[in-house]
């Protein structure tokens, strides 16, 4: 990589005699263009820089409203101002309700009006 700001120092000797080192550091100086490291064309894009970064806006970002079912109870439980462990909670329950209907489904049903 060819830095723009300090222009790289001549070689004194190549490093292989292999044709290929020696084109590519004899042509280094051709790729470098010191006309390029003017302040002029530096100042207008650092201008344009500078104008960008002017049109950002500043402070804080707005605060984000859930609009869905789950970033709602996300932002209730998890992200909200009083986060809690009643998520926990939801699972137990859950996990409760469908076992007893797993039950009900393939051994309860069939005691409604049988004994065993």
């Amino acid at each position: 990589m060819v830095s723009t700001l300090i222009p790289p120092k001549p070689l004194a000797q190549p490093i292989s005699s292999h044709s290929f080192w020696r084109k590519s550091y004899e042509n280094q100086a051709d790729i470098v263009d010191y006309q390029g490291l003017g302040a002029s064309a530096d100042a207008a894009r650092m201008q344009r820089v500078v104008s960008f970064y002017e049109r950002l806006p500043r402070g804080p970002a707005p605060e984000h409203k859930p609009s869905g079912l789950l970033q709602r109870y996300q932002h209730r439980y998890f992200n909200g101002k009083n986060p809690s462990a009643m998520p926990l909670v939801h699972v137990i329950g859950t996990m409760i309700l469908l076992g007893y209907a797993q039950n009900y489904y393939f051994h309860l049903r069939h005691h409604k009006n049988n004994a065993h």
